[in-house]
Parts: C-alpha cells; structure tokens; sequence
C-alpha cells in the first residue's frame, strides 16, 4: 500500500493507493504544533482491508516525526487513538 502525503495552506491529507482505490484521512492544521484528524473515508472495496489503521497509523508517524500533536475529531481515529494507548505522545485529547 503506497500513502502520500497531499498539504495545503490550511491542512491536508494522507491518501492511500491499494487495487485501484483510494482511502484519505484530512486534517486541518491550526497552529505549527497541533492539527486536527477531521475525516477518514475508505471505500467499500477496501473495507476490512487495514487501510484506515495504516492512515491513522501514518498520521502518528508524521506527527512524531513533525514534532507535533494531534486532536482527533474524526470519529474512527478517535477509536483508534483509545486503542492505541503507544499513541498518547502526539494524541491531544
């Protein structure tokens, strides 16, 4: 599965590839230290595939490696960051 990384002025998206799909997370940024996970869409065909843990888990790695934090208003990586306690250095709850 590949994941890239889409920015823009305000946020972004991580967005992942697997057979001919596409699932994103988006997040919005509101200051260099914290963003926002506000959405996570993974399609029908790639459900129960692990798609939505590799984004949330991506998010985590970027934030790690960025050196900041993360509020998780979407409601499934809020699941995933409760599942998660390893997360609770960049989770901002």
């Amino acid at each position: 599965m590949n994941i890239k990384n889409e920015v823009t002025t305000s946020g972004g998206s991580y967005v992942a590839e697997l057979e001919g799909h596409q699932a994103e997370m988006t997040y919005s940024r509101t200051s260099p230290k914290l963003v926002i996970i506000d959405h996570t869409g993974v399609p029908d065909a790639l459900r129960g595939k692990g798609v939505g843990q590799a984004l949330a888990l991506h998010a985590v790695e970027e934030a790690r490696k960025g050196g900041w934090k993360i509020f998780p208003l979407c409601p499934f990586f809020k699941a995933q960051s409760q599942r998660h306690a390893e997360w609770a250095d960049v989770i901002n709850s």
